[in-house]
């Protein structure tokens, strides 16, 4: 069952009425996972920046969309290479602020992975 997102604000975030406080993973199965963000630090020195291998932990469980919520004001992108790995593996992506990505979450199908950025 796909978890509702209730709201967000500058480092925290509102699932199905459970407060978290760092990034979030939702799996298509609904299983809420902590980001491994460092993945993508060690590449870039930032995990503002998702790698190609935190891509590939993303897309563990594949889903049709992933929507990314990039952060309060929008600083979270996907590098060129995550970008070819979802695009490759038939993966459409949406990147919003994390306040307009709980909105497409919330209407979006069941098979969908959500990544949520919860700072800048």
């Amino acid at each position: 069952m796909k978890p509702h997102i209730d709201k967000t604000g500058f480092g925290w975030i509102v699932i199905d009425g459970a407060r978290y406080e760092y990034d979030v993973l939702i799996r298509p199965d609904g299983k809420i996972k902590k980001r491994k963000k460092a993945l993508s630090k060690k590449v870039y020195g930032t995990s503002h920046k998702v790698s190609k291998e935190e891509a590939k932990h993303i897309f563990k469980h594949a889903a049709e969309k992933l929507v990314v919520g990039t952060g309060q004001t929008g600083l979270l992108e996907l590098s060129d290479d995550a970008r070819k790995f979802f695009a490759k593996h038939h993966c459409g992506v949406e990147l919003h602020p994390t306040p307009e990505a709980i909105d497409a979450w919330n209407r979006a199908g069941n098979t969908v992975i959500g990544l949520f950025h919860l700072t800048c």
